[in-house]
Order: structure tokens, then C-alpha cells, then sequence
């Protein structure tokens, strides 16, 4: 629709203005200089399709080079039927070559930013950029090339209007009052002014929105990387400094992710080295480890879709308590040998050391929170460790904390925790059915168990049975 425009108003131009500035344009018809404009349009759609068959590097200048040869091409066109049916002066044939070839200039930049718009948004929708290793212009050289063109084209037709005038008033001998004389160049010069002032502005505009198009692609990527997210990607769109700017940018976003992988990675290794060292004081199997963390994962997944626990569920939130669910009994590496592998019941004094392992793995953690300036991770594994045997009416350990004091993560890692217990053989007792942990689990909902947290779990006990055949202990 914009080409349209464009080709109307110029069409509409030169046939108003043509006449006004060439005796034998005068004599012609304004439809005789209106309509091949409009032909050339329709041409123009028949064969832009070549122009978005173009590799992307290339489109731009196609499109600019499209318009421009059109122009050309009619104004050509134009002169060589004038030629033939008038015999037009030279002087009538430059008028039409320099008036065509300036509409046509204006027309194939604005219409060429165009373009480069419309590849960036189709390049961000596609997920694709442009292969920079091609020749780059440059966005300043351009802006400034184009600057000269429109003072240089206002500079001429100025003088050439003025040249007319002085020849139409002088050599002519046209007798007009100073007044009539005056209004008419003024007139001209409005009208002058009007159109190339009009179409510099239109371009002027073009450019600095594609300018603020980038910079704002640049600045939205720039501020998602300072709140952490580092999945997002400038769109490399152009060959000139912002797409540089663009691949230098996702180079080092890039880097910054692949340095934030590799720091997970060793986290996430730390921690199964960590929580495998407390199983292996104990008389649990790392199966424990594999099984905890996803029952807790299925649970929070479930109430992350529920009203009132979105905001506190988020899919970040989820992967760092399904991360730091296996240091829940990191505290088990302070307890002593005799009473953390007796075989038998545990005396109420051993009990009592016994429960101090929640107490030792949230102080243990604290002093790696204390190290560490912001780190959520570690805020969740300290919360596990430290809650994850407190229980809902309050009569838990080692604080009594009762109700939603109790965070989150441990409330699920509760649930998790005490349901795989009771499905695991232990030295002190059988392995229990799925339903009658069910049936124990069930009971303790709103004594022991959050009853939200209870009524998540049922709801996915299919997936814990599934969690529990797969991650089997291996005896």
C-alpha cells in the first residue's frame, strides 16, 4: 500500500508540475504524464516477487535498485515517445530525466527503509539473522550520503526554477505586473519547497525510526540480561554498525551463558557429590536423592497451575527447589555413627541427637549464604534443610514452626520426604504399598501436612508410582 502511495503522488506531481516547466509537457495532457507512473507501479508488482527471492543480504538494495531502474526506466520511456511523436527539445527531455530520476530517488530510499524494516521483524519472527560475514555498509555513511543527496537535489531544482522563471520573465517576453510576476515564483517556490522538503522528511523520519527499531532491539535484549535472562538474542537485521553492534552483543550473551551453564553444572554436580556423601553415612540409598527431588518437582509443577500459587511457583522457582532437594538431610554428615546407622529404634535421648540434623545442615548452608551476595538457590537448600521436619499443627522440629512459617519448598519436600519413606525397606521395618502410604500420608493432612500440599498429591499419585518403579533402589 505505501509503494502505491508513493507512485500516485509522484505520478500526481509530475503531471501537475511537469507542465508548469516545460512548454511541450504544457501541451500534453495531465493523464498522458500521470498514467505511465501507474503502469510502471503495476509493473513494479508483478515483478517485486524477484525482490523477496533475493538472499536477505541482498533484499534492500534490490528494492532500491527496483524502484530507482522503474523511475528510469519510465522517464526514459517518456522521453523516447516524445522524441518520436514531438520531437522534444533536449532541454524538455533533461526536464523529464531530472524530475523522474529525483521523485524516483526519493521514492526507492523511503521505500528501501521500508524494507529494512519489515526484513528486521520478519528475521525476529523467524528466529533468523543476517550473515554479517558480506560486505557491511555503514548506517552513518548512508544517513550522510543521503543528507547530501536531498541538499544537492534541493540545491538544483532551486536553480533550475529560478533559471525558468528568469527565462520565462527575459527571454520569453512574457509582460506581467511586479505583483503577478512575484505570486507566481512564490508560488512555485511553495510548491517546490512543499515536495522536496516533504519527501526529505519522510525520509528523515524513516531513518530514525529504523534507528530507534534497533537501538530498542538492542536496549530490551540488554535489559533482560541484567534481570538474568540470558535465552534472548539481539536480531542481527542490517549490514551497517547496529548489526555489528547486534552480533557483538549476542556474542557476549552467549558467553555469559555458556559461563552460567558451566557454573551449573558444577553446582549441580557439588550438590549430588554433597548429598551422596550424607546417604552414604546413612542407611538410605542414592535412589532417595532421585526420587525426593521429582516427587517434590511433580507437586510444585501441580500447585504452580492452582489459584494463589503461580507467582510463588514459577518455572525458575521450580527447577532451583527440585535442584536443592537433595541437600534436605545434608545435617545427617554431624549426626554420630551409632545412632545414625542403628539398626534398631532409636532411644529417646538418640532421637533426640537425631533430630539436630535439620538444625546442622540450615547452620552448614548459612555460612555458604553468608558467602555469597544473592542466591536464591541457596536461600531454598537452607530452607529444605532446615523445615523439612516441621510440621503443619506445629509440633515439628527443630523450631515448632506451624502453618504457612513453614516455607514452601519444605512443606512439599514433607510430603516427598515421608511418602518414600514409608514405600522403602529400612533395616527397622517393611517396605510399604503405595496405598497404605497413601492411607498414612492422607491422615496427617492439617496435623502434619499442609492440606493443599496433601490435595496435590493426590491428585498426582500416579506420577509418584511411576517416579517410584523407575527410580528403584538397587540392592
Amino acid at each position: 500500500m505505501t509503494a502505491f502511495v508513493h507512485y500516485f503522488i509522484a505520478a500526481g506531481i509530475f503531471a501537475v508540475y511537469g507542465g508548469q516547466v516545460c512548454p511541450l509537457l504544457e501541451t500534453i495532457t495531465w493523464w498522458q504524464l500521470f498514467i505511465p507512473l501507474m503502469i510502471a507501479f503495476a509493473i513494479r508488482e508483478m515483478i517485486s516477487g524477484v525482490v523477496q527471492r533475493r538472499p536477505l543480504h541482498q533484499r534492500v538494495t534490490a528494492c532500491f535498485c527496483l524502484d530507482l531502474g522503474i523511475f528510469l526506466a519510465t522517464a526514459a520511456g517518456i522521453v523516447l515517445t516524445n522524441l518520436y511523436l514531438y520531437e522534444a527539445p533536449w532541454h524538455s527531455n533533461l526536464k523529464v530525466l531530472f524530475g523522474l530520476s529525483t521523485l524516483g530517488t526519493f521514492v526507492a530510499v523511503d521505500l528501501a527503509l521500508l524494507q529494512e524494516r519489515q526484513l528486521a521483524y520478519d528475521l525476529v519472527e523467524a528466529r533468523k539473522e543476517l550473515n554479517l560475514e558480506h560486505r557491511a555498509s555503514s548506517f552513518v555513511q548512508k544517513f550522510a550520503a543521503m543528507a547530501a543527496v536531498l541538499l544537492i537535489t534541493i540545491a538544483l531544482v532551486l536553480f533550475l526554477v529560478v533559471n525558468k522563471d528568469l527565462d520565462w520573465l527575459l527571454a520569453e517576453g512574457v509582460v506581467l505586473s511586479p505583483e503577478e510576476s512575484r505570486n507566481s515564483i512564490l508560488q512555485e517556490f511553495a510548491f517546490i519547497t512543499v515536495v522536496v522538503l516533504g519527501y526529505a522528511l519522510v525520509i528523515i523520519r524513516r531513518y530514525a525510526s529504523n534507528m530507534s527499531m534497533y537501538l530498542n532491539f538492542e536496549n530490551s535484549v540488554l535489559s533482560q540480561v541484567a534481570e538474568g535472562n540470558l535465552m534472548v538474542r539481539v536480531p542481527v537485521a542490517t549490514h551497517d554498525e547496529f548489526g555489528a553492534m547486534a552480533q557483538g552483543t549476542n556474542a557476549m550473551v552467549s558467553s555469559l551463558l555458556t559461563a552460567q551453564n558451566n557454573l551449573q553444572e558444577t553446582r549441580d554436580a557439588t550438590i549430588v557429590a554433597l548429598a551422596s556423601l550424607a546417604e552414604a553415612r546413612d542407611n538410605e540409598t542414592g535412589a532417595h536423592i532421585q526420587r525426593t527431588q521429582r516427587y517434590v518437582r511433580v507437586l510444585a509443577e501441580y500447585l504452580s497451575s492452582q489459584p494463589g500459587y503461580g507467582d510463588a511457583l514459577t518455572p525458575q522457582t521450580i527447577d532451583l527447589i527440585y535442584k536443592a532437594a537433595p541437600l534436605h538431610d545434608i545435617g545427617k554428615v554431624g549426626i554420630p555413627d551409632n545412632i545414625l546407622l542403628k539398626p534398631g529404634k532409636l532411644t529417646d535421648d538418640e532421637f533426640v541427637i537425631m533430630k539436630t540434623h535439620a538444625q546442622l545442615g540450615a547452620d552448614a548452608l548459612q555460612g555458604a549464604v553468608e558467602s555469597v551476595t544473592e542466591n536464591a538457590f541457596l536461600r531454598h537448600a537452607q530452607d529444605i534443610a532446615a523445615n523439612h521436619h516441621e510440621k503443619w499443627d506445629g509440633s515439628g522440629y527443630p523450631q515448632g514452626k506451624r502453618g504457612e512459617d513453614i516455607p514452601l519448598s519444605a512443606r512439599l519436600m514433607a510430603v516427598a520426604d515421608v511418602y518414600d519413606a514409608l514405600i522403602s525397606k529400612r533395616v527397622y521395618k517393611p517396605a510399604f504399598s503405595h496405598d497404605k502410604a497413601k492411607d498414612i500420608i492422607t491422615e496427617g493432612a492439617g496435623s502434619h501436612f499442609d492440606p493443599v500440599v496433601i490435595d496435590a498429591f493426590l491428585h498426582c499419585e500416579d506420577a509418584f508410582v511411576a517416579i517410584a518403579q523407575t527410580y528403584q533402589d538397587q540392592h
